[in-house]
């Protein structure tokens, strides 16, 4: 028997599966982290690659900006093996014309090559941990207050020169202005950057990071533990930047993924129960 899908638009945070299905929350489509239950017991697989499932059934998993929109997740649980076929929703993306921006760094020098690859580096290690910690399931707090200036997949054109998409969700706000935590989690990084200048990323678990981009100044350290709504730094205008904003971002270990589909204000929750094969 194929598994089939029923799908539901429901405005609560939290969601439950039964012994029969497994429960997505998230919009199916390009760059969204999906939180999911299955029965607890279980063993999960998102394409090929085995999840981390807590004791009592909770995962997560999500695809790119450019990622293909057909996927699996394969479910073992109690004896029977289930294969679950999801469909994802590609995205048009908004291109972004940026002037006035310093040439160092529409083109950096030579000279600081070698600090940029460094700086990737130290990024790319700090987001390849999955730890125990749970807060990712929880609703997020909106980290900063202000205008949105930008947002995730849009491509930047800086000085009539093209650039990689943006991965982030800008808010417009002063300098000085609070950034708080979205959720729980542990401090992994806190440095200065090149491009991204003052930079804060934040372990919530289950291999999900905030990134916190541009800042003015930092109010916590590396490994520090933070609670949800705790001010963590202050909004800034440090790196690549035209003016004072926070770049928010959010990852699932290496995938960059869109934080304003978190987020209740813009994106009504969606919950679809996947039925196990019997």
């Amino acid at each position: 028997m194929k598994a089939w899908v029923k799908a539901l638009l429901l405005c609560a945070s939290s969601f439950s599966a039964t012994a029969t299905e497994v429960v997505l929350e998230g919009k199916l489509t390009q760059g969204s982290l999906i939180r999911a239950q299955a029965p607890a017991g279980a063993e999960v697989w998102f394409n090929d690659t085995q999840l981390k499932v807590s004791p009592d059934g909770r995962f997560v998993f999500g695809i790119g900006r450019d990622a293909a929109l057909n996927h699996q997740l394969k479910v073992v649980y109690a004896g029977s093996t289930s294969m679950l076929p999801l469909r994802f929703s590609g995205r048009e993306y908004a291109i972004q014309k940026i002037t006035g921006v310093e040439q160092k760094y529409v083109e950096p020098p030579k000279e600081v090559t070698a600090r940029i690859a460094n700086d990737n580096r130290k990024v790319r290690e700090v987001r390849t941990g999955i730890t125990d910690k749970t807060a990712i399931f929880a609703t997020p707090l909106r980290p900063a207050e202000g205008r949105i200036s930008g947002v995730y997949g849009s491509q930047r054109i800086f000085n009539g020169q093209p650039r990689n998409p943006h991965f982030g969700l800008d808010i417009a706000a002063p300098v000085g202005a609070p950034v708080l935590s979205p959720w729980d989690g542990k401090v992994l990084l806190a440095e200065d950057l090149y491009f991204s200048g003052l930079t804060l990323i934040i372990d919530h678990g289950y291999g999900v990071t905030s990134t916190f981009m541009h800042l003015n100044r930092f109010a916590v350290n590396v490994g520090d533990t933070v609670s949800q709504g705790q001010q963590i730094a202050d909004v800034g205008a440090t790196g690549r930047v035209t003016g004072p904003h926070l770049d928010w971002r959010i990852n699932w270990l290496q995938e960059r993924l869109d934080p304003q589909l978190l987020l209740p204000e813009f994106t009504p929750s969606q919950v679809q129960r996947l039925n196990l094969t019997p």
